[in-house]
């Protein structure tokens, strides 16, 4: 029976930040379909050709199946974190309905909270490729088989 490969190399900030932003998606996940429904629902553009809970239940499991993905998935870490930016970049249009409508939700009830909500999403997109990224240089004995 043969071993496993090793996980790619990382970085003890790296792992940090990853597992931090899975604690993030799976919490995110769960507020989707469950305690944040309705507010979520205001960030689906109306030209989504489906219902907009549905697409809020979709996009929680999501969340939640990315956020463990993170957390368990070491060997796969790249492509999860691959796979979260894009899905960030996909959710994006909501983020911009709800600036260009002016719909409140998550305390955003202005202009302004609206469009600073929009700059963060390129840094949840750096953030998913930054943690799960391999190292410049780095070669597999620079990972102690102890990382998460």
């Amino acid at each position: 029976m043969s071993e496993l490969p090793a996980p790619p190399p990382t970085t003890r900030a790296r792992t940090i930040a990853r597992l931090a932003l899975a604690g993030a998606m799976i919490f995110a996940g769960f507020s989707h379909l469950f305690w944040a429904r309705e507010e979520f629902q205001a960030q689906v553009p109306k030209w989504v050709p489906m219902d907009a809970d549905g697409v809020v239940m979709a996009s929680g499991g999501v969340e939640i199946t990315l956020g463990v993905g993170l957390a368990l998935l070491r060997r796969d870490r790249v492509l999860v974190g691959r796979l979260l930016a894009a899905f960030f970049v996909l959710i994006f249009p909501g983020n911009i309905a709800q600036f260009a409508n002016h719909a409140d939700g998550f305390g955003l009830n202005s202009d302004t909270s609206r469009f600073v909500r929009l700059l963060f999403q390129p840094a949840l997109i750096a953030w998913a490729l930054w943690s799960t990224a391999v190292p410049r240089g780095a070669t597999k004995s620079d990972t102690p088989r102890t990382h998460v």
